[in-house]
């Protein structure tokens, strides 16, 4: 194939993104394009707020270039492209982004500090950045969903960037054959990540996301500059280096009918995702005990049974609490000991406690290969709580809190952003960028709105 013939996907999908307008998008798809927007920045703002994240920002911005995007959680400005590199890191720290069990990751963080970035440097509009964010999240969740990337392999660095790179270039009004060659060339500038590293609780993984936002800033710019890509550089990585299978034609069936965005889910629990399903497995068979609690001295043995990617948390050895986030011992003893799962539940003092630790090595998870079958359209995992007593407490979980169809309730989205949030900025800023962003389409110009707060 010389470089001139394009294969007709990326002909589709180029023509797709440049093409699409706000009010082409379903309801549905401009509802959860705002919530990705807004459940990020206060994510971002709390993972901050760890003492890495303040020594990174420091070294980082020391003679950098200044600019007009927020730093957010520190109440700095700078570049769009350091902005995006810090915000993208922060954002993964507490495990609390969001992402997508049919994208195979977390597309959200990785686009959105690029975007929020690009469109205060730009001074976009609110209605411009909610369409970029979307289209981004769209386009490299179905790029990756076509794939079937290597277990050994992070999600995290790989086709975020070219979700950052698709959203920027649509705020620059990229055409589209520039668009086409900037899939092409986003589509090679992932990194080598190691899923290994949330395995070993390696805190390297959480600049995988910050470089997607810088990287695909710097696609748009290679392409700007004139730079090009291969023909068809998304099958030669998605098909051929990160993975061994796909299938083209799947990145653009039903594009612009069938959302991709909408089957995300949000988190209310600072760990992995997969350790969710045991963690609501749990909530399930507290529910069903005297009080919803189980004095942790009668506790046994704790059995969990759970699709492959949940079982494979099963990490006892925890020493920090970044490490503590990836392993469902820890999370379900963590939780019976201290009665419930918020940020100290995860923390280091939590990670010390001897207590929990002796809890840690009663808990057992296994594969259940009827349940590998079923994921992702099922996260089934059960829990069987063994007392001293001989009695069993069971619980179950069959489809993740979070998901589509077994949501958060609007309330407790809104109670995590307030949360997040206040202790960064106070209620009163943070009240105002939570009206901003559940009206995004009336800002005319973001860096304006951006200027009125300091986050």
């Amino acid at each position: 194939m010389s470089n001139n013939e394009h294969p007709s996907y990326l002909e589709k999908a180029s023509r797709f993104i440049c093409a699409t307008r706000l009010d082409d998008l379903s309801s549905a798809a401009r509802e959860r394009g705002r919530w990705v927007i807004a459940d990020s920045i206060p994510v971002i703002a709390a993972g901050m707020r760890t003492e890495e994240m303040g020594a990174l920002v420091a070294r980082q911005l020391a003679n950098a270039p200044r600019g007009n995007a927020w730093v957010i959680g520190t109440g700095q400005r700078a570049n769009p492209f350091d902005a995006a590199l810090l915000n993208g890191t922060a954002g993964t720290w507490l495990e609390l982004d969001e992402g997508n069990l049919f994208a195979k990751g977390h597309p959200g963080i990785q686009v959105v500090p690029a975007a929020v970035a690009a469109a205060q440097d730009m001074r976009a509009s609110g209605a411009d950045l909610l369409l970029a964010v979307t289209l981004g999240y769209e386009v490299s969740a179905r790029i990756s969903r076509a794939a079937n990337i290597r277990l050994s392999v992070h999600p995290h660095g790989t086709y975020g960037v070219i979700g950052a790179a698709i959203a920027v270039g649509k705020l620059k009004a990229l055409n589209q054959p520039q668009m086409r060659e900037l899939l092409n060339v986003a589509a090679t500038m992932g990194m080598a990540t190691s899923r290994k590293t949330l395995l070993e609780g390696s805190t390297v993984r959480n600049i995988y996301t910050g470089h997607s936002g810088y990287m695909g800033q710097m696609a748009v710019r290679l392409v700007e500059a004139g730079f090009t890509g291969e023909s068809d550089g998304v099958q030669s990585i998605y098909g051929g280096v990160l993975s061994d299978t796909f299938d083209r034609e799947r990145v653009v069936a039903q594009l612009g009918e069938e959302w991709l965005i909408t089957k995300s889910y949000f988190k209310l629990h600072c760990a992995g995702r997969y350790a969710h399903s045991a963690i609501d497995a749990l909530e399930d068979a507290l529910a069903r005990t005297p009080g919803k609690q189980i004095d942790p001295s009668r506790i046994e043995r704790i059995d969990v049974s759970a699709y492959s990617l949940a079982a494979m948390l099963n990490g006892k050895n925890i020493t920090t609490s970044f490490g503590a986030r990836f392993s469902v011992p820890f999370a379900l003893a963590s939780i019976l000991y201290h009665g419930k799962s918020g940020l100290s539940s995860f923390d280091e003092r939590a990670v010390a406690n001897p207590a929990v630790q002796n809890l840690v090595s009663r808990v057992f998870v296994t594969e259940n290969p009827s349940y590998t079958a079923a994921f992702p359209e099922k996260q089934f995992c059960d829990v069987a709580i063994s007392l001293t007593d001989a009695s069993v407490i069971k619980g179950r979980c069959e489809v993740t809190k979070g998901e589509p169809s077994n949501p958060h309730k609007p309330e407790e989205l809104q109670g995590k952003f307030f949360e997040l949030g206040a202790p960064a900025w106070g209620k009163g800023v943070t009240q105002k960028l939570y009206d901003g962003l559940m009206n995004l389409e009336a800002i005319s110009d973001f860096r304006s709105f951006a200027d009125e707060l300091t986050l």
